[in-house]
């Protein structure tokens, strides 16, 4: 099932253009960008088509209007707008993509939503710093994002480091309170302090920032089941009750998890299920995690 003709009318994304191809009469200008772009998103949840369907129909689109803001030199308040809501579009489409591993070419789709997310990221963060007569309403929030990508190991390289990147930015940006979460809950997670880094990220991770790292859960409780199972005794298996509420996890996902994770499982005489410790066989999987990756409680 396809895109309807209409909607292909929407200017697709020139992958061999210059400015010096381009009539001045080829340029849509800034408002029809705009309204352009508000359709676009607008089909994320009204479309009867697949997710995935639609995703790259609008993935070609907002590509297309990010090259006519470039190509114009579009850099106004109006301009971070549009980069804020199509960054929002990669981060929602990031979450309902990874939930979708047993479809075909998901794998590479996530890839390369993940890429544009980066650019336009990064785009954004430019726009930020050309407009830095005063602090916009969401940069802090904007640039924790990029802080808690760093939770993903198969993520495109970001180039800099963290440190160095932290040195560019504003003080009234790091002191923030989003910038603060995502440093602390980076630090918790690379520390292996998976029961504060759950905790902290429901108490007080906002929708985008929970939206953003939910798809990299299951690498955090891989890396924590790693460690119980290292670390822990070969007599005294882990009970899932315990370490289901320190993952924020349900018992039958964690489970899952710990199989794709190539380790067996093991059940008591009342029915409770236990992780028995000293396991050789662990690995992470190689085409990605399929069990459920959300919090198991609400954020509180």
């Amino acid at each position: 099932m396809g895109i309807p003709k209409e909607l292909l009318l929407i200017s697709p994304l020139k992958r061999t253009i210059s400015t010096l191809d381009v009539q001045a009469s080829d340029m849509r200008p800034l408002p029809v960008l705009q309204k352009t772009l508000d359709y676009l998103l607008s089909l994320l949840d009204s479309s009867p088509y697949p997710f995935e369907i639609v995703h790259d129909f609008v993935f070609d689109r907002t590509r297309s209007i990010r090259q006519d803001l470039s190509m114009q030199n579009i850099v106004n308040d109006q301009a971070i707008h549009m980069y804020e809501e199509m960054v929002k579009f990669h981060i929602t489409s990031h979450r309902k993509l990874a939930s979708c591993w047993s479809k075909p070419d998901v794998s590479s789709l996530c890839y390369l939503n993940m890429e544009q997310m980066m650019k336009c990221l990064l785009t954004l963060f430019d726009l930020y710093r050309i407009n830095r007569k005063s602090i916009k309403k969401n940069e802090a929030e904007f640039h924790s994002l990029y802080v808690l990508l760093h939770l993903g190991c198969k993520i495109p390289k970001m180039g800099e480091s963290l440190s160095l990147w932290y040195r560019q930015l504003s003080p009234s940006i790091l002191r923030s309170e989003q910038m603060r979460f995502a440093r602390t809950l980076l630090r918790y997670s690379q520390l292996g302090n998976f029961k504060h880094f759950f905790a902290l990220l429901a108490s007080e991770a906002t929708d985008l920032q929970l939206c953003l790292a939910e798809p990299f859960l299951n690498e955090v409780r891989a890396q924590a089941i790693l460690y119980i199972n290292y670390a822990g005794y070969k007599l005294q298996p882990y009970p899932f009750t315990h370490l289901s509420k320190i993952l924020m996890i349900k018992e039958s996902d964690l489970e899952t998890l710990c199989v794709e994770c190539g380790l067996e499982t093991s059940t008591d005489e009342s029915g409770s299920k236990f992780l028995p410790a000293k396991q050789t066989s662990f690995c992470l999987p190689k085409a990605g995690f399929r069990t459920s990756s959300s919090l198991a409680s609400e954020k509180v």
